[in-house]
């Protein structure tokens, strides 16, 4: 079977088949990250452009080992070096870029739909990154990976989603493909990082994180995108983690085989405790990094024609 689509521009765009593709061949490619020669010829002669106008860790740098770990020539620019300080614009630069004949396009952008429209007006795949407070697909399908790997299934599990709601591109990917691969998904945050009637999107909004969190099979905390607030919007970091804090008394409310996730980076203190951070039973944030390369290999390999 094979990937039909040009680009990967969201969540909200992918059947609950072509989720299931790119997880299952995902899964195909996660023993290549243990042999001791981690490469294989797959996309010899591709070429990868990482093309990065917002800060990153995780994302650039697992899209940059997914791209070298098929072989493919793998280019990183961030807007920082590139002519967009010189005054060009961002279509002017895709142009640009679209001149050299790479085969993927891999945008991160502040504006939502960036990724989209650049996809509209060049013949190269575009992958979103991460566009603004608007999606973020790749790591939406590399947590949908880690919950089926640990569930065994996402179909009847509770995922409840704690924090920043209205700022996160990774809380509206993970809505979408939750709820299309039949999970129930409950949210919690201040009613000023609640986005308006998202409860459209069939999922449950409680004020109280407690409420959310209580028989949950899955808990993902968000952190709080300042990047993203034009205000303050909350008292203080400690009122805040007060009330939306993960830590050893209200984890206990979710099921006792619960995992708790975050897409990272983590401010410890603020949205989750350094002890169930890092809890060896039901901490799976460093798995969910470990299946990002994986996601990201399976999105290359696909979009440039490869099958499962």
């Amino acid at each position: 079977m094979k990937l039909e689509k040009k680009d990967i521009l969201g969540i909200q765009d992918l059947s609950v088949g072509e989720i299931n593709l790119i997880l299952a061949t995902a899964e195909s490619f996660l023993e290549i990250s243990t042999r001791e020669i981690k490469k294989v010829p797959t996309l010899r002669g591709k070429t990868v452009i990482n093309l990065f106008f917002e800060a990153s860790t995780r994302t650039r740098t697992s899209f940059e080992i997914a791209g070298k770990r098929l072989s493919a020539d793998t280019i990183n620019i961030s807007a920082s070096t590139s002519s967009v300080v010189k005054g060009e614009t961002l279509i002017d630069t895709a142009r640009n870029l679209e001149a050299m004949n790479p085969d993927v396009i891999v945008i991160r952008h502040s504006a939502a739909g960036a990724p989209r429209l650049l996809a509209s007006l060049i013949r190269q795949s575009i992958i979103n990154a991460g566009d603004g407070a608007h999606e973020h697909p790749s790591q939406a399908l590399l947590d949908m990976m880690t919950i089926k790997e640990k569930k065994g299934a996402i179909a009847g599990l509770k995922v409840a989603i704690i924090g920043d709601i209205a700022h996160s591109r990774v809380a509206r990917s993970n809505i979408y493909g939750l709820t299309k691969m039949g999970a129930s998904v409950a949210l919690a945050g201040p009613a000023t990082m609640m986005p308006r009637d998202i409860e459209q999107m069939g999922i449950t909004v409680h004020n109280k994180m407690e409420e959310a969190i209580s028989n949950a099979d899955v808990v993902m905390m968000l952190r709080i995108q300042l990047e993203r607030q034009k205000q303050n919007i909350f008292p203080s970091l400690r009122e805040y983690s007060q009330h939306y804090c993960l830590n050893r008394r209200n984890i206990a409310l979710a099921k006792k085989d619960a995992i708790v996730m975050h897409p990272g980076p983590i401010n410890r203190g603020v949205e989750i405790s350094p002890d169930i951070a890092d809890d060896p039973d039901r901490s799976v944030i460093l798995d969910q990094v470990n299946k990002g390369v994986a996601v990201r290999m399976a999105l290359l390999y696909l979009l440039t024609g490869g099958s499962q």
